[in-house]
Formats: C-alpha cells, sequence, structure tokens
C-alpha cells in the first residue's frame, strides 16, 4: 500500500495483515501509512493475552475454533470485554454475550439493518505503477515473513477485496469513496475518473445508490481550476477532498500547501462550488508526526486547523468536514496523551476544531473521526472516549461524521462495534462536562453513523435503506452468511515492528 514513511520510519514497522491471530479487535495501533504507529503497549500487550485467553476458554463452549470463536459476534464482544478488564468500563458489553450461544449474534442481528454511512474509504487503482508499492510486499517477504505469499499481488488493496471489506463483511450500507494529492501524480491512489467510476461500478453492481465519490482538488496546481470545472460538468462529485499540507508524502518542495482562509486562492473555488450546488468540502488535518516541528519546518501550520475560523464565517453556505477531526496522531505515549487531557482537559488541535462553532459563532463545520478514533480505541480506549466527547461536546452530536479510513485497516467492522458500545466514564463525563452517548442505536450515535452525513449528501435514509436492504449486495451477503463466510479480522497498513 501506499505510504508516507520515511526508510528510518519504514524500518520500525511490519505490515499488519501478517498477525496469525486476526483479532477481532486490534490490539495495537495500526497505521495507514500517513504516521509511524506506535509500539505495542504493555496494556495492550494485556488485551492481546486476554483476548486470547478467552477464545480457548470460551470458543469450546460455542463449537467453534479459535478462529471460528474469533471471527464471531461472540468473538467480538469477548474483546471488548478484554478491553474493559485492562481500561476499565468504557464499552457497553456483557459476559452473556461472549459466554453463551446466541446472545451476541442476536444483538448483532437486531443492530445489522442500521444505517450506517462510512464517509472516508479508499482503494488502490489497478494500474498503478509506482515500484515502491510492490517493493513493500517484497520487503517484508525478505526481512519480515519468508512464507510470506503474493508479494507481487496487490488484490488485498484493490477493488474486489474493497467490495468484501466494506459491504460484506461489516454493517457499512453507503461509503465515500476518497482519494489523495501528491506532487508526484503517479503516486495518486485513484484519479478523479477513476474515483467516479468506481462509484459508478458498485452502484451499477448493487443496482442502488451504495457508493459516493470525492473529487480530490490541488490548490496551486496548473489547471486546477480547470478540473474543479471538469469535475463539476462531467464528474459530479458528491463532495470535494483537499489536503492544505499539499502533498502528504512529505513537506512539498513544491510548495503546494496552502490555507482555507486565502481569499485570492480559495475564495473563487467556494463561490464556483457553491453554485454548482456540491457545497462540502472535506479537509485533512493533523496526522503529523511526533517532531512535526523539525520534519515538517514551515508546513506543518497547514495541519492545524487556525485557518477554518475565518473561511467557515465566510462562506456559510459551504459545508467544511475536517477529517481525522484534526487529531495530530498518537506519537507520544497513549497515557502522557491522556494524563494531558485529564489535567488541561484538551486534545491538541482537535479540541481547537471543536472550540471554532463557539468562537466564530458558525454551524457549518464538522468533524470526521476516520482512523482517529480506531488509533484512539486501540491506543486506550479512554482517549476514544475523550476524542468524541470532547467532538460532541463542541460541534454537537450532529455535527460529527462516521469515517473508518477502511480498506487500510480491513473490515470496519470492529470500528463499528467500539463505536456502538463505547461510553464515556461517568468521572470523566463529570469532570468535562460531556454528556453521555447513549446506546448503539440512541439519538447521538444514529446522528454520527448517518444522519448527519445523510443531511449532508441528501440521502432520504428512509428510501435509502428500503432500496439497500433488497438490492444485489445485500443479496450477495446473505448468500455468503448462509454458506458459512466468515468475517475477515484481517488489517491492512502497519504495525510497530516487534524486537526481541
Amino acid at each position: 500500500m501506499p505510504h508516507y514513511l520515511s526508510a528510518h520510519e519504514l524500518g520500525q514497522t511490519a505490515p499488519a495483515e501478517l498477525d496469525s491471530f486476526e483479532l477481532p479487535v486490534p490490539t495495537q495501533v495500526v497505521s495507514n501509512g500517513e504516521y509511524n504507529p506506535l509500539p505495542q503497549t504493555r496494556e495492550q500487550q494485556r488485551v492481546e493475552a486476554r483476548i486470547k485467553e478467552l477464545a480457548d476458554d470460551l470458543g469450546p463452549r460455542h463449537g467453534l475454533s479459535r478462529r471460528a470463536f474469533l471471527a464471531s459476534s461472540a468473538g467480538m464482544a469477548a474483546a471488548f470485554l478484554a478491553m474493559n478488564d485492562v481500561f476499565g468500563p468504557v464499552f457497553d458489553v456483557s459476559r452473556a454475550e461472549a459466554q453463551q450461544p446466541g446472545v451476541a449474534a442476536q444483538r448483532a442481528g437486531a443492530l445489522a439493518g442500521q444505517f450506517i454511512i462510512d464517509v472516508q474509504t479508499h482503494f488502490v487503482r489497478d494500474d498503478f505503477k509506482q515500484a515502491g508499492l510492490l517493493d513493500l510486499a517484497k520487503y517484508a517477504k525478505k526481512n519480515w515473513n519468508p512464507a510470506l505469499a503474493g508479494e507481487n499481488d496487490l488484490a488485498r488493496y484493490k477493488f474486489e477485496n474493497y467490495v468484501r471489506e466494506i459491504f460484506v463483511d461489516s454493517d457499512t450500507k453507503v461509503a465515500l469513496l476518497s482519494g489523495a494529492p501528491f506532487d508526484d501524480q503517479t503516486w495518486d491512489l485513484l484519479t478523479n475518473d477513476q474515483i467516479a467510476a468506481g462509484r459508478a461500478a458498485i452502484n451499477r453492481i448493487a443496482d442502488s445508490r451504495r457508493m459516493l465519490a470525492h473529487a480530490v482538488f490541488t490548490p496551486k496546481k496548473s489547471g486546477w481550476m480547470g478540473e474543479v470545472d471538469r469535475a463539476i460538468a462531467e464528474l459530479k462529485p458528491d463532495s470535494w477532498k483537499g489536503y492544505t499540507i499539499g502533498d502528504p508524502l512529505f513537506p512539498s518542495k513544491a510548495g503546494s500547501y496552502w490555507r482555507l482562509d486565502d481569499t485570492k486562492l480559495m475564495y473563487p473555488f467556494y463561490e464556483k462550488i457553491a453554485k454548482s450546488g456540491i457545497n462540502t468540502v472535506c479537509i485533512h488535518k493533523g496526522l503529523l508526526p511526533l517532531d512535526y516541528e523539525k520534519s515538517w519546518p514551515n508546513v506543518w501550520q497547514y495541519a492545524t486547523v487556525d485557518d477554518l475560523g475565518k473561511a467557515a464565517k465566510d462562506w456559510p453556505q459551504i459545508n467544511f468536514v475536517i477529517y481525522h477531526s484534526a487529531l495530530r496522531a498518537f506519537l507520544e505515549p497513549p497515557d502522557a496523551a491522556l494524563a494531558e487531557f485529564d489535567q488541561t482537559g484538551r486534545i491538541k488541535w482537535a479540541t481547537d476544531l471543536a472550540e471554532i462553532p463557539g468562537k466564530f459563532g458558525v454551524s457549518n463545520v464538522y468533524g470526521e473521526i476516520g482512523t482517529s478514533f480506531a488509533t484512539c480505541a486501540v491506543a486506550n480506549p479512554r482517549m476514544a472516549a475523550a476524542l468524541v466527547g470532547t467532538l460532541v461536546r463542541g460541534l454537537g452530536a450532529d455535527h460529527v461524521l462516521w469515517g473508518t479510513d477502511s480498506v487500510w485497516y480491513g473490515s470496519p467492522q470492529w470500528q463499528i462495534e467500539a463505536m456502538r458500545r463505547l461510553e464515556i466514564p461517568d468521572e470523566m463525563r463529570r469532570k468535562h462536562n460531556f454528556a453521555a452517548l447513549g446506546p448503539a442505536d440512541g439519538a447521538v450515535k444514529t446522528a454520527i453513523f448517518s444522519g448527519n452525513a445523510a443531511r449532508l449528501y441528501r440521502i432520504n435514509q428512509r428510501a435509502a435503506l428500503g432500496e439497500i436492504t433488497g438490492d444485489k449486495v445485500a443479496a450477495i451477503k446473505a448468500e455468503y452468511v448462509a454458506a458459512g463466510g466468515l468475517r475477515s479480522n484481517r488489517r491492512y497498513g502497519f504495525v510497530h515492528r516487534a524486537t526481541a
């Protein structure tokens, strides 16, 4: 998969898909390649050991092998029990779900029809020509796992696997296909035309509106406004995707970084898209390494949200969706980050985002939680509670969007389950004036999972769910489950390389 790690950083990682246990929930941070993943903490090691212990103990009660148990609803419940055992009660899960056959499956079945819109998903184009993409698997075979097969096959990152992971192995109903810009365009994951073609292919196969599409816009690059005009006329994207840091691979030597509040550069773009009716702009923010001031000099400021307030106030007709909720990656120990939050009540850059509506009097700013929620839930679920609580308190539950950054993390089902079960601990709610998140199908989580995105993307949820329930993808999923298909717990990305 494409990655943004230096040779030194890459040497400290291993492919996430090599985990032979394929646990229901990752037990260490999985990076999508935009940041160097943290090593497994002592607490995560305890969670992993506890999950395996529960699988060995409870699998036979269900008449299942360890692998089959871990791929089952009961195995998923066991994983959250293990996390609660280590981190304290953050996830709503009963021991009966893991212990008693049928209990977890009944709960999963009751929630399977929940309308979920994932506004950040990816796959890789078939004609990607960068040798480095194949060299990653070859390097893994040579240095990490000599038994690794298919090192010349990128199928795990491509269209067919995407369909399975997103729509068959999870409860996701609608997904937004995204992309990213690079100074060297041969690194592009998908062109705008390919993103649109992916949307058309999925919707044609399904015979329903399962897929939404971004068009990536690239301020400062030659002819970028012409590409915007072409996208409006021909591709008709559902929304726009931009990176204020320019090239996310490394600090741009071409100076392709920019600000949202640049009146000369950006305001004509806002005027154009507002007139087109495609008025949702999704912006990558955050996710910089610990040494960002040194490694991204004069560029890291473009990853913060200090350019957002003025732009949002000047353009109330534009919806600004901040991807990753501007969270800077947790490259310091999770305990230290949580201690900082407990002391100050702030989370770097994410709190700044949450405060913009109050400071600027705007209602057109949204936070998307792809990668950020997954990283927090794995590193320390109390941090996930703090992040979601911060966003809901500042932006409002009606301005937080669900995204997973899959398929880099494999099937998004574990993230869906983590959000369904997440609750902010009582003492954290009292100390920081957070509201309870409530049940999996309650008002807050329903808004996050689908209501807010449905409003932005003009989706009639009742009509869409009725259409999707009877479409061809639903039929494929039903046939897959009936034939005994198991959810893959495989992740695709980078984890910290264990040392002897």
